[in-house]
């Protein structure tokens, strides 16, 4: 770099040889002022250099003026806002260590993100534990350790809209020092009917706080989410300062895009053939999450999945918070390579047609409902939602409505190292198919988006696999293509097809329609079944209840026998070589599958005791020499 020096005799950069002037040096988490604490955990973390919006929001919130931030999923949202809060609290606390006081809100639709963002708190705030507090509020507990808990003035509380409200108005959660508000996944909020809760919350805020709100998408909502920052300032008027708001769309579309997406054209049944084919034949190497329309079809795949060897793991609305939480961890532990999640709470759009769609889902879950067992019913409802029970009457209705919106995997949740997102089903927009692909291609990695579409004269062939969300995929794959090429017309990322011959997989199509054909209606609706029974019976909110009434724990384990389940075909876990293409043997051969130890070990006993003994019985099956069972004095005699 080349320096002169001018007029003022003040060193400045010239340009070189070339007549190009050097560019500026890249910002790092240094050049930002944080505290020193802080910068030792991002790098313990392993981040060399902040996103473009940690670039430009950080310094907008150390500033202290309120923020509406729009980027990408995946681009380090999260820590945008909470390094600059957690400096402050530090720096809060420099000046005056007594002050004991909650100086930071941070509301999120869901209960997952909410510990996904409790957990961040903790990592970056390894080298100062002592000195900041957060308390996430949303766990399910008895509200007697809540309110120990809040007792505490935390220095940062993490709750959804309802739970906060909830606390506000049993005067338990004390916001009168109250700092900062951060509404993460602000779009969510909004449409998971959480207004009325923030309605409420901004007429117990204080003056001169400072409003975050964050969010991959930020549209319509842009003017509600503005109208409600100057709400949350008791006493502002028209000429407040408004927010600064941060869309870094055109930034992130001029970025060279790490992420490839394709489509494959096929029939209903052929997406079954195809997936197998793919984890097999290990076609896509990585962590996969596999996106499909509802809880019944995530099961279908699964337990089809299972006959092959081939381990997965569900998440779906269904299962407790605190399962939901469990299979993520597991997953991005590594446990499981494959996920599959059933995204029934994915957002559409239009309000209209959102309401529409809910009502469908009821009406589905109840037809449902009524063909399972009286068992399952009662399991079902064994497991009361702590929202529900401990609100107020008025918030009753509410929550009921936002039971079934509360959950959508496609939004918030860190999944991480994913290196390819399946649409077995393709979504019912564009907008939540961003979301969803959003899962992989995070913090510089590339990453694949893989989707099934079946095309209208296709639709309906197979009725055991049809599902009605397919009857739109070829009107939503135009949205999507179209979407793509808007956004990426400068670098011609668009949807290509998947470049796949489905000649080669005939040879296997004898063995997956023998493996489809097995998993029945019923026997998903057991998987189901059993799924919440053993949650019910592992749960430890239940143990109590269950050493006082032994008989309900005896009673759910003797109907955890179920008649449908799917008959297990080892034989289906071993690919024979002359089925394989060319190069099919040498990936195979890497790993089996999962084998299941207890059933085989015992049919693999009975064999051996079949061969070996001729009968089976009598001293363990074991053989008898007739030479040596001679009495020399008689028969019966001894």
């Amino acid at each position: 770099m080349k320096r002169k020096l001018n007029a003022d005799d003040v060193p400045e950069v010239v340009a070189d040889d070339e007549g190009t002037a050097t560019a500026p040096p890249k910002p790092t988490f240094t050049s930002l002022g944080l505290d020193a604490r802080l910068l030792q955990a991002v790098n313990r973390e392993k981040f060399s250099a902040p996103t473009s919006v940690q670039t430009k929001a950080i310094p907008v919130v150390l500033s202290g003026k309120d923020v509406l931030a729009r980027s990408k999923t995946g681009s380090g949202k999260t820590l945008a806002y909470l390094l600059p809060i957690l400096h402050g609290i530090l720096q809060r606390k420099a000046i005056s260590k007594s002050a004991k006081h909650t100086s930071c809100l941070i509301l999120v639709p869901t209960k997952e993100l909410a510990n996904q963002v409790t957990t961040s708190v903790k990592t970056f705030t390894s080298f100062c534990a002592h000195d900041i507090r957060c308390e996430n509020v949303t766990r399910k507990e008895d509200p007697a350790v809540t309110r120990a808990r809040l007792a505490e003035q935390p220095d940062i509380v993490v709750a959804t809209p309802s739970r906060a409200s909830q606390w506000l108005k049993d005067e338990t959660l004390k916001l009168g020092d109250l700092k900062q508000l951060v509404i993460d996944e602000a779009d969510l909020v909004l449409s998971y009917g959480y207004s009325a809760d923030l309605d409420s919350l901004s007429t117990s805020l204080p003056p001169g706080l400072q409003t975050i709100l964050i969010s991959a998408t930020l549209n319509t909502e842009i003017n509600i989410l503005t109208s409600l920052l100057s709400r949350t300032k008791p006493g502002s008027d028209s000429t407040s300062t408004p927010p600064v708001i941060l869309d870094l769309t055109p930034e992130e579309a001029a970025e060279e895009s790490k992420l490839s997406h394709y489509v494959v054209r096929t029939a209903e049944e052929d997406k079954f053939l195809l997936i197998y084919a793919i984890f097999k034949l290990k076609l896509i190497k990585g962590k996969v999450i596999v996106f499909v329309a509802d809880i019944d079809r995530c099961y279908r795949v699964k337990l089809f999945l299972e006959q092959f060897g081939i381990r997965s793991c569900v998440l779906n609305s269904e299962l407790p918070v605190n399962s939901r939480v469990h299979v993520v961890e597991e997953f991005n532990r590594g446990v499981y390579d494959i996920i599959i999640a059933a995204d029934e709470g994915e957002i559409v759009g239009e309000d209209g047609v959102r309401g529409k769609k809910r009502r469908k889902v009821k009406q589905d879950d109840e037809e449902v409902e009524e063909e399972a067992e009286a068992g399952a019913d009662d399991t079902a409802d064994a497991e009361p939602d702590n929202d529900a029970s401990t609100a107020a009457a008025t918030d009753k209705t509410s929550a009921k409505q936002q039971k079934s919106s509360e959950y959508t995997l496609s939004r918030g949740i860190d999944f991480r190292h994913v290196s390819c997102v399946l649409n077995f089903d393709l979504p019912t927009s564009a907008k939540s198919y961003l979301h969803r692909v959003g899962r992989t291609a995070r913090a510089g990695q590339t990453g694949m988006a893989l989707s099934f579409y079946i095309p209208k004269e296709l639709y309906k062939k197979h009725k055991p696999t049809s599902i009605e969300q397919c009857k739109n995929d070829e009107a939503v794959l135009t949205q999507i293509r179209t979407m793509l090429d808007a956004a990426d017309a400068t670098q011609g990322n668009s949807i290509q097809e998947w470049a796949f011959d489905m000649q080669k997989l005939e040879a296997f199509r004898y063995r997956f329609a023998d493996a489809l054909r097995s998993v029945t209606r019923i026997a998903v609706r057991e998987a189901r079944t059993r799924e919440l029974r053993d949650e019910l019976v592992n749960s430890e909110k239940l143990k109590r209840h269950f050493e006082e009434n032994p008989g309900d724990l005896r009673h759910l384990r003797h109907d955890n026998e179920l008649t449908h389940a799917v008959r297990q075909r080892p034989h289906l876990r071993h690919v024979p070589e002359y089925l394989l293409p060319a190069g099919g043997a040498k990936e195979v051969a890497r790993d089996v599958g999962y084998v299941g130890l207890r059933k085989e070990g015992q049919g693999g006993r009975e064999r051996r005791g079949v061969r070996r003994g001729g009968k089976r019985g009598g001293r363990g099956g074991r053989a008898i020499d007739p030479l040596r069972s001679l009495n020399a004095r008689g028969r019966g005699k001894k």
